[in-house]
């Protein structure tokens, strides 16, 4: 009896030890020395602060902050520090459309007009047969609008932004292939409000963080106090990183609005993997719509045969690594970053948040699923690194370019009063050019966080330098009639800067909108 009571000891012990076992053995599988790894690639990287996430097998494996909230700040970053998803934020508005389609209120292929009749898109069949699959897909073909530095239409309201879009012209033939786009993803957290109405805000509090658990987590900047354990956005501006303001995206909150710690994103996480669209037990959203949001249902195109496929879900960007599924998402906006990372297959997931923009939170997405598929000797900040460093100096020879282009002791053709006045743009609303002394001063839909100072170019090019220093610069130009009087501005909004941290131009994506005089 006592040998067999040592024995069942000893198997009781065994079991008590389970979870400490599972941790650290679930923890020894991560790089070598990864707190010292991602704490030298932060600096690296001259990153003001960050904070790293991991999930396994149902659980949370890793959660730290390093760094500080604001440069200067002494004030460490720690896992419950509040970071800005931006873009992430795109599969949280298609898992609350989920919940809504589990509720037979909605299908992922209802035409929008059937729930917003008065929605337009320039072509007359396109907005027929415009579907929430088409607006969550980035198959609609309407491209950016702004980019990510400007906010458009900044006081206006969802809706009156998405009025807009009537008079937008497609980039891409509709369905024809992958375009992202932000406006897209308004309009399909619009669908929320008018199927359940509850605003997208609020049903995303009451559906998923509140029963997620992830009780830091907002849809707008406003819900954040002072006082909240919050990170502060910086940006590289001519060459050296600094603190710069903080904005309100709340009209294109579905697109990228949300706020979270790592500690809650770690919840998210968990909530896709396992049994996707249960937490702690409880079903929130049934795994045919799960299987909806993770699958690949856009192709991306490819320059390379070889590459793994790429395609996007419903707010997920889908690929291949060595074998496996890879479902993730990027988001960068004002000084922002954000990289999560799922691979369903080892129940695992990484996400790394920021508050610059870099490209550090893909490698150590890297670093960690190589550790968990058979290690690799690759150190991939040092090769994310060496990219950036190359592209950094390609976009400055370019700029430098531009900048010899320059034709110089050129004037305008007209008095500087003449080039004030009010001009207008169907689809962009309305633009003010007014004299302050010497200078003329831009202002787009009468928002003074949107104002420029008109640097004179050459000839009647000008160069708009944001007094928001991390909107940078752009280029436009006024036009003339044929009695010699201005006609018209065409403004070039630089939509996807080929490196923000050397400025706004050079970009290889880029649209020219006319504003006439009125």
């Amino acid at each position: 009896m006592t040998r067999l009571f040592k024995r069942l000891l000893v198997v009781i012990t065994f079991f008590l030890a389970q979870p400490f076992f599972f941790y650290a053995q679930e923890e020894s599988r991560l790089p070598e020395n990864i707190d010292d790894w991602i704490e030298s690639s932060r600096q690296d990287w001259n990153i003001p602060g960050m904070a790293v996430g991991i999930v396994k097998d149902g659980k949370v494996i890793y959660a730290k902050g390093f760094g500080e909230k604001q440069l200067g700040s002494g004030e460490s970053v720690d896992a419950n520090t509040i970071f800005s998803i931006a873009s992430v934020s795109k599969n949280m508005t298609a898992a609350a459309l989920g919940i809504l389609v589990d509720q037979g209120k909605i299908d992922w292929d209802d035409k929008i007009t059937d729930h917003i009749p008065w929605f337009q898109l320039k072509d007359p069949w396109v907005t027929q047969e415009l579907t929430l699959r088409d607006a969550l897909t980035h198959r609609v073909g309407l491209g950016r609008i702004l980019g990510n530095r400007l906010q458009f239409m900044t006081e206006s309201s969802r809706d009156s932004v998405l009025y807009r879009m009537r008079y937008m012209e497609l980039e891409k033939p509709f369905r024809s292939e992958f375009v992202y786009n932000n406006i897209m993803y308004s309009l399909a957290g619009q669908i929320i409000e008018y199927v359940d109405g509850r605003t997208w805000d609020v049903f995303l509090k009451e559906e998923l963080f509140e029963p997620l658990e992830m009780n830091s987590t907002t849809t707008s900047i406003s819900a954040i106090k002072t006082e909240d354990n919050q990170a502060y956005p910086h940006q590289e501006i001519e060459g050296k990183v600094v603190p710069i303001q903080r904005r309100n995206w709340d009209n294109a909150g579905p697109a990228g609005g949300v706020n979270a710690s790592i500690n809650d994103l770690n919840k998210w996480m968990l909530f896709q993997l396992g049994v996707p669209g249960n937490y702690n037990g409880k079903s929130l959203i049934s795994i045919e719509q799960m299987n909806e949001i993770h699958r690949p249902q856009m192709l991306r195109s490819n320059n390379n045969a070889k590459s793994a496929q790429a395609s996007y879900g419903l707010g997920w960007s889908i690929t291949d690594y060595k074998g496996k599924r890879v479902i993730t998402h990027g988001g960068a906006t004002d000084g922002f970053n954000t990289a999560m990372y799922l691979m369903p297959e080892l129940e695992l997931g990484i996400i790394v948040v920021g508050n610059t923009f870099n490209s550090l939170g893909n490698a150590v997405a890297y670093q960690v699923m190589d550790a968990y598929l058979g290690g690799n000797d690759v150190d991939w900040s040092e090769l994310y690194l060496k990219s950036y460093q190359s592209s950094y100096e390609r976009a400055m020879k370019i700029r430098k370019e531009i900048h010899n282009a320059r034709v110089k002791k050129t004037k305008s053709s007209l008095a500087i009063d003449e080039y004030t006045g009010v001009y207008k743009s169907s689809a962009y609303g309305k633009v003010e050019i007014r004299k302050e002394g010497k200078n003329l001063i831009l202002r787009f839909w009468d928002s003074e966080d949107l104002e420029a100072q008109l640097e004179h170019w050459h000839f009647d090019t000008y160069r708009a330098i944001w007094k928001n220093p991390a909107q940078r610069e752009e280029f436009m130009q006024f036009h003339l009639n044929k009695e010699g009087k201005i006609e018209a501005l065409d403004f070039e909004f630089a939509l996807r800067p080929m490196l923000l941290q050397v400025g706004a131009y050079p970009s290889n994506y880029t649209r020219s909108v006319r504003f006439t005089k009125q």
